[in-house]
């Protein structure tokens, strides 16, 4: 399962342990009890009523425990600067990085939809998208940039600088590419920070990629944490 974002960016479903049941039963061995799905449909457990009940008073009351121990493991491909927001979110997640210190292939560059910077506060980050000829202006700068960087890293590679130094002229909106394992309650808490109004838009992308896989997963358990129905991608 992979979402694409953009012409390079990417969401791939690695790997995940544990599902709708076990943040049940996670909540349920406090009184030593273990809960059974009600059913099975095309190959995934239906839970119960009760079930649904006991998750959504979990969520609605911030027990987040029961949610911390189902885990998934995400590879994500985003420019540096996305990739920062990501790893701001620290309790609940580990990440493993591509290095450029190992790793000498041609980067890829992001190609930002240009916005005006906001009028009234720095903290909505960016305002409306510029119009069609300022993007061709500032598209037209920031080539010339992301060329000149280019060329700088790859004449350094022929002159056998080795790729931990090279790597240094590389601009911001080059590509890198992590592994992201987290707990839903931590992947639910980065959906609803970052899928907010106010966060960046390359980041809102992001998170609604990720809201696209977790609920093929968890179902129940996605819905109540966010509040919100999405589709199984």
């Amino acid at each position: 399962m992979k979402i694409n974002i953009g012409t390079k960016g990417f969401v791939r479903f690695v790997d995940v342990m544990g599902d709708d049941l076990t943040v049940v039963d996670a909540a349920r061995v406090s009184f030593n009890k273990e809960s059974e799905w009600e059913d099975i449909v095309d190959g995934k457990g239906v839970l119960s009523f009760k079930d649904k009940r006991l998750i959504n008073f979990l969520a609605k009351n911030n027990h987040w425990t029961p949610f911390a121990h189902p885990q998934i493991t995400l590879h994500i491909k985003a420019p540096f600067p996305i990739r920062t927001q990501f790893f701001k979110h620290k309790v609940g997640f580990v990440e493993n990085e591509v290095s450029r210190r190992y790793v000498d292939d041609d980067p890829e560059y992001f190609n930002p939809r240009w916005s005006y910077r906001p009028e009234k506060s720095i903290k909505q980050g960016s305002g409306d998208n510029v119009d069609t000829d300022m993007q061709n202006r500032a598209y037209l700068i920031y080539s010339q940039v992301i060329d000149a960087c280019d060329s700088a890293y790859k004449r350094l590679l022929e002159l056998n600088i080795a790729p931990e130094q090279a790597r240094m002229v590389l601009p911001l909106g080059t590509y890198t590419e992590w592994w992201w394992t987290g707990s839903l309650a931590a992947f639910a808490r980065f959906y609803n920070q970052r899928s907010d109004p106010h966060a960046q838009a390359e980041i809102q992308e992001y998170a609604e990629a990720i809201s696209s896989i977790m609920v093929n997963f968890f179902p129940v358990s996605w819905k109540a944490l966010t509040n919100k129905d999405v589709q199984p991608e």
